[in-house]
């Protein structure tokens, strides 16, 4: 008696039928046991990490906003949107507000202009090693190191003045840290001069990962130098920049450091921005209904436009 089609197993290599597949048994919510039980073992290994994010950072941030909402002392009632309302009444921090803007301004352009300049000359020039040191090595430093050094230049009597006045400039020696916004803006100079060096840094290694074939290319094409930096150079450094201006644009909104050694926040409270001023609210006019809310406000600002701007500059080529 012949054995149907559908009954026959195919033949293998060897002549013989085929084993029957075995399905992998799946779990109630879709995938596979051994899947399961690699979520599972990554779990573990991430679980320490998020307790310790949530622990050192989600819970005082949500502790800062529950604070917000209520007065200074530890009796006091909920105000609502009390502290809140201080941004548009009070004036130190309307100006804390200019000043925070003008921070971030300054420490985005000059960072990126003075890095990627300073990485095109040394890139190939003779003496770049020790340029390039020259230039990094105050990066080196911590923030309130470089405030002690331009301390010493900026004081009535420092550095700068004596120089001014020996080269017969008296006309142009001044207070460099007592006027508004000319203390901010040397200030901002001095943070340009440390924070420079991590941006040259990051330059080189996108100049260096260029391929010299296009370069090539683009001068048997006709392309002067001007135009090889702007339509060759410049677009392939568009990752670095991102990571540059990404990283300027946080650090100038979160400034505090620099700021407090130089003029902690004065004369008066001119040179205050929104970090300084969350210090000084909390710790110095007791006050931590205001920093809380300062603090939110800060936080809120960092976090969108450093949201805002990656996803401007990534969703389009997907860098």
């Amino acid at each position: 008696m012949s054995t149907s089609l559908t009954d026959r197993h195919p033949p293998t290599a060897a002549g013989g039928t085929a084993a029957p597949r075995r399905t992998k048994r799946r779990t109630p919510f879709g995938g596979s046991r051994h899947g399961l039980r690699e979520r599972l073992m990554a779990g573990g290994f991430m679980a320490p990490a998020v307790l310790l994010v949530a622990l050192f950072l989600l819970a005082p941030f949500v502790w800062t906003i529950y604070r917000s909402f209520f007065g200074d002392s530890r009796t006091s009632p909920f105000s609502w949107f009390d502290n809140y309302t201080l941004f548009a009444s009070d004036p130190a921090l309307s100006r804390s507000i200019e000043n925070t803007l003008l921070w971030v301004v300054g420490t985005v352009a000059l960072p990126f202009v003075l890095g990627l300049a300073i990485a095109c000359l040394t890139d190939s020039s003779r003496f770049s090693r020790l340029a390039r040191l020259c230039v990094v090595l105050p990066y080196a430093l911590s923030g309130s190191a470089v405030a002690v050094v331009w301390n010493f230049m900026l004081t009535t009597d420092g550095a700068v003045n004596q120089v001014l006045t020996n080269l017969g400039l008296d006309s142009l020696a001044q207070g460099w840290l007592l006027t508004w916004p000319g203390n901010t803006l040397v200030m901002i100079l001095a943070n340009a001069w440390q924070a420079t060096g991590v941006a040259v840094i990051l330059f080189l290694v996108g100049l260096q990962s260029i391929p010299p074939e296009t370069l090539e290319a683009g001068a048997l094409d006709g392309a002067t130098g001007w135009q090889q930096f702007r339509h060759i150079v410049l677009p392939q450094l568009r990752p670095v920049s991102i990571i540059v201006i990404g990283m300027s644009l946080v650090n100038g909104l979160k400034s505090f450091d620099l700021i407090w050694v130089l003029t902690q926040g004065g004369p008066g409270r001119a040179t205050e921005t929104l970090a300084v001023s969350m210090y000084n609210e909390t710790f110095l006019e007791l006050r931590p209904g205001a920093g809380a809310a300062i603090a939110v406000v800060l936080t809120v600002i960092v976090l969108a436009a450093s949201w805002l701007y990656l996803r401007r500059q990534l969703d389009v080529k997907g860098v």
